[in-house]
């Protein structure tokens, strides 16, 4: 049976291993030698780099034969062992593959442009297509990567249209790191040709590092409805000591490759300079991220007409709902659990916060994916003992959907009406990147199950007697990368019963009137996140680490502007009041962030 690939790519996403070379060369195999010769001459070495990889959690090992072509082997005088190289490279990988039990592991079979002044189209082609013949038995796929031209690109399509057998295989280019070139560069190179079979999958690899990579891959999945496979650079290599070294950090890989998936690429992995240790990373953020179950189906197997009632309305369910209904603005101020059990000063805080007239108080259900104390009791806490109502989160990240669903009930048995519903940051930051994340569902399944219990039925169709009365809430982004996903699942969110909206934090006032114009016929109430900074610093760390936020270059320029603590701090102020100012008329409230606990900052913004 002939193995689908792009039917794989499609129902799942597959990681990738890294770098093949990187790993040689730090295991003293010097640039001197041929690659590709060493499944031959130290075939113990490669099976080692392979298991090293599945062990890391790839999916995919790729064969070492990126450069194992007669043509580009002839330098190295092992022209007539390519036959032998790539068969060799081929059986490595996939008794490394085989060896693992646990879980299914792809072969891919690496093939390399050829890099010869001397050399004609048809002795390329020729030398390809004798390494594919030789890989092919052997693995699941051909991949031909760090296509520098769509010429090569053309020239590997002839090669699998001459191999004619059903072979899956992979177009992957390396795009210039010219900025200005880099649309017209991937439109151009990923048109079809018409008179060669059409690849299983497109791909992005090598380059200058995961931020180049993914500005192509922007323009890359509106050129083709085809999977699309991203494996960047550890960043530009730099020389230390007379050594070539890729610092980008396992970490900084891992919060790229989100990024990708989050614009549809459906195979992530590593190219020059990435190792082990950057794939593990990937795995463990990747694998837990991509598969929440969005569509969610709340079951009503009991179908009685006294198990199933009518939602309240959402006037009825909370005085957030009331305002939303009525129409009045609303004023949220977002406040952190504390990393402690100990809640006295955060009380404190709600206390004030209720004296300045605030409505309610957002509590974030583990931020950045840190520990910190319940966000369910925090908001129980607040409720009771400041007397101000709340936003509780719920994070599909940490519990499968019996513990979100035991969440649900106890947040309506504490009386918090109120429910912001998200998806949720990977586990990977911080000491606590080891932890595992659930994600049965997302924020799309959140929303759906907290509106079957506020008809009286859970996920399975266990009567909830009573209702919950839960006002749900969704959060949005308007800066997304990909826009129109973001309205799509936005419509899927609102389709699956949300209330109201609520996006990051705004600094440009033009993205969020560009989103809300995109979703103006939903007609759903929208409260802007709002973020006063507090310096130069924390702008930057903004712009640079939170996903989803987006800080203007005029912004950072009015913050440089100013020279001490003091005055960036009221710049910060005085840029969210504009912000304010300017969106105000056309949404039903704001919801002002505190930055590092302080209240303040937020009451001076929000005037009062």
């Amino acid at each position: 049976m002939t193995f689908e690939l792009r039917k794989t790519l499609r129902e799942r996403l597959l990681v990738f291993d890294g770098a093949m070379g990187t790993e040689l060369y730090a295991r003293h195999v010097f640039t001197n030698r041929s690659y590709d010769e060493v499944c031959l001459s130290i075939p113990k070495l490669v099976s080692e780099i392979h298991n090293d990889y599945i062990k890391a959690g790839a999916d995919v090992i790729t064969t070492n034969s990126f450069g194992a072509n007669s043509i580009q082997l002839k330098g190295y005088g092992f022209s007539e062992k390519a036959v032998a190289i790539n068969k060799a490279a081929a059986e490595l990988a996939r008794k490394a593959a085989d060896a693992y039990d646990s879980r299914k592991i792809l072969v891919a079979g690496s093939v390399g442009p050829i890099f010869s002044l001397g050399s004609t189209r048809e002795s390329r082609v020729a030398a390809l297509l004798e390494q594919v013949r030789a890989l092919a038995p052997g693995v699941d796929f051909i991949i031909f990567e760090t296509l520098p031209s769509r010429d090569a690109a053309y020239e590997a399509s002839l090669v699998m249209k001459q191999f004619g057998e059903q072979k899956p295989f992979v177009l992957s280019f390396a795009i210039s790191d010219d900025s200005e070139r880099i649309v017209s560069d991937v439109t151009r190179l990923f048109q079809p040709f018409d008179d060669c079979p059409e690849p299983d999958a497109l791909g992005l690899n090598c380059g200058t590092g995961p931020a180049h990579i993914l500005t192509a891959l922007e323009t890359a999945v509106k050129c083709t409805t085809l999977p699309i496979i991203v494996q960047p650079n550890a960043g530009a290599p730099r020389m230390v000591d007379g050594r070539q070294l890729y610092l980008c950090s396992p970490e900084y890989l891992a919060t790229y490759g989100q990024r990708y998936v989050n614009l549809g690429a459906r195979g992530i992995g590593g190219c020059c300079g990435t190792t082990p240790a950057h794939i593990e990373e990937l795995a463990r953020s990747l694998k837990s991220f991509s598969k929440a179950v969005t569509h969610i189906t709340v079951l009503d197997t009991a179908k009685n007409s006294d198990v199933l009632v009518p939602e309240k309305t959402l006037a009825e369910r909370s005085a957030l709902g009331r305002k939303l209904a009525n129409g009045e603005w609303i004023t949220m101020i977002e406040t952190t659990p504390p990393l402690t059990w100990v809640a006295d000063k955060l009380v404190e805080k709600a206390v004030i916060c209720k004296q300045h007239g605030i409505d309610t108080l957002n509590v974030p259900d583990g931020p950045r994916a840190s520990p910190r104390l319940s966000a369910l009791v925090t908001a129980a806490l607040i409720q009771q003992k400041a007397g101000i109502e709340t936003v509780l989160h719920i994070c599909a990240r940490d519990r499968n959907t019996i513990g979100l669903q035991a969440d649900m009930l106890g947040a309506a048995a504490l009386g918090i009406r109120n429910i912001l519903f998200i998806t949720g940051d990977p586990p990977k930051l911080g000491n606590y990147s080891f932890a595992s994340g659930v994600f049965d569902t997302d924020s799309i399944g959140l929303v759906r199950i907290q509106k079957g219990m506020n008809r009286g039925v859970d996920m399975g169709g266990q009567p909830v007697k009573p209702a919950t009365e839960t006002v749900a809430g969704v959060g949005a982004d308007p800066n997304a990368i990909d826009f129109d996903r973001e309205v799509r699942r936005m419509r899927e969110k609102v389709e699956a019963g949300a209330d109201y909206i609520t996006t990051q934090p705004v600094f440009d006032p033009d993205a969020l009137f560009r989103f809300m114009d995109a979703i103006a016929d939903l007609n759903v109430p929208l409260i802007a996140g709002i973020w006063p900074l507090v310096s130069l610093k924390n702008a930057l760390f903004m712009r640079n680490e939170v996903p989803g936020v987006v800080v203007p270059d005029s912004i950072l320029e009015r913050m440089s502007s100013r020279d001490t603590a003091e005055a960036q701090l009221a710049e910060g102020i005085a840029i969210a009041r504009e912000s304010v100012e300017r969106i105000r008329s056309r949404v039903a409230g704001v919801q002002v962030s505190a930055p590092f606990g302080r209240i303040q900052a937020a009451f001076d913004v929000l005037g009062c």
